[in-house]
């Protein structure tokens, strides 16, 4: 059981789109140099996923891809389906002959492990790995701490900024 470039590149891509769609169409170029995926394979991608309606193509100059629907809806699932990537644990993928054409005796538990990782994938939106992306892109934030001998300072909010020095 493997998950190939094509279901990972995809969901890489959703994220980088997803996290410059507020700037207008993005140019799978451009995803391309940062993602340093082949950008003939990111255009099969795409026209994979818009087949399946996750992303819209904006054409001439200026355009590119934006996510078709509230990055909440999206789910992993969805991107690894629309690439028509399979996720399956068993070695007869579903069709009950593994062993010798029978049913090996560890098949339930590789058709159990299938479902798992669906319903994990379904439940991890876009969205999520997009607050989880900006939340690692974040500055970390500064302790500023106040010299001692001017005294007590007032406290400032995070939307202060501190005095030159």
């Amino acid at each position: 059981m493997r998950l190939t470039t094509k279901g990972r590149f995809a969901v890489t891509a959703m994220i980088d789109l997803a996290l410059r769609s507020n700037n207008g169409p993005v140019a799978l170029a451009s995803i391309s140099e940062r993602q340093q995926i082949s950008l003939s394979y990111l255009e099969q991608l795409f026209g994979k996923l818009r087949r399946y309606q996750l992303v819209d193509s904006v054409r001439g100059p200026g355009g590119g891809y934006c996510i078709a629907k509230p990055m909440s809806e999206l789910t992993v699932a969805d991107i690894i389906r629309a690439v028509d990537e399979q996720l399956d644990a068993t070695q007869c993928g579903g069709r009950e002959n593994c062993h010798d054409e029978h049913r090996c005796m560890t098949h339930d538990l590789w058709s159990t492990l299938n479902v798992k990782m669906y319903e994990y994938l379904s439940s991890v939106s876009l969205a999520d790995l997009v607050n989880s992306q900006k939340h690692k892109m974040a500055p970390p934030e500064v302790a500023v701490l106040a010299d001692q001998r001017l005294g007590p300072q007032p406290r400032r909010g995070k939307a202060e900024k501190p005095l030159a020095a």
